[in-house]
């Protein structure tokens, strides 16, 4: 396996061919991550797990100016475009259903058997990065990002207790403003 910090580090010096070998590197992570969000999401989706981290590449091609520290790094922002994408997409989808965004029922953040209304969960999630904006970072790693709570402390340069209280946090205040 290859060094991936020094892939994502050659990338920064503008070797093209770097991300390349990063993408390909972590292709079934990535692939994990995409089908996490989809399982995630409500129905009524068109995007495959394929094709989300297709289009993650496509978008990471044109990333600039990131002075890359560790895979977790990577992986952060990877999972930051996929929120991004899947909101955007839920957000067309509603305009075109219902001519406007709906808040959705109550879902519960991390139970599998749950649909998420990712809109909701956006908002929720933005509302939390301005009160609580390194519960907000865990949440996006772990949830989103499917980084476990070591990765996620390495990546933040945060103990793993700190992490531990900031999920436990983060779960309990989307829970409460996605139900209310």
């Amino acid at each position: 396996m290859a060094d991936i910090t020094a892939l994502l580090q050659q990338w920064r010096t503008g070797d093209q061919a770097a991300i390349d070998r990063v993408c390909s590197e972590l292709y079934k992570e990535l692939h994990g991550m995409a089908s996490r969000y989809l399982r995630a999401e409500r129905g009524g989706r068109t995007l495959q797990a394929t094709a989300l981290v297709h289009e993650v590449y496509l978008r990471l091609k044109s990333v600039q100016n990131i002075d890359w520290e560790a895979r977790g790094q990577f992986l952060a922002v990877v999972a930051r475009i996929m929120r991004n994408m899947l909101v955007d997409a839920a957000r067309q989808r509603a305009v075109r259903e219902r001519g406007a965004v709906e808040m959705g029922a109550a879902a519960k953040l991390g139970q599998a058997d749950d649909r998420l209304d990712l809109v909701a969960l956006d908002i929720a999630l933005d509302k939390l990065a301005t009160e609580a904006p390194r519960s907000a970072r865990v949440v996006e790693l772990r949830f989103f990002g499917g980084l476990g709570a070591q990765e996620c402390a390495e990546a933040m340069q945060v103990s793993l207790s700190t992490v531990e209280r900031e999920w436990r946090y983060g779960k309990a205040w989307l829970q409460s403003a996605i139900a209310g």
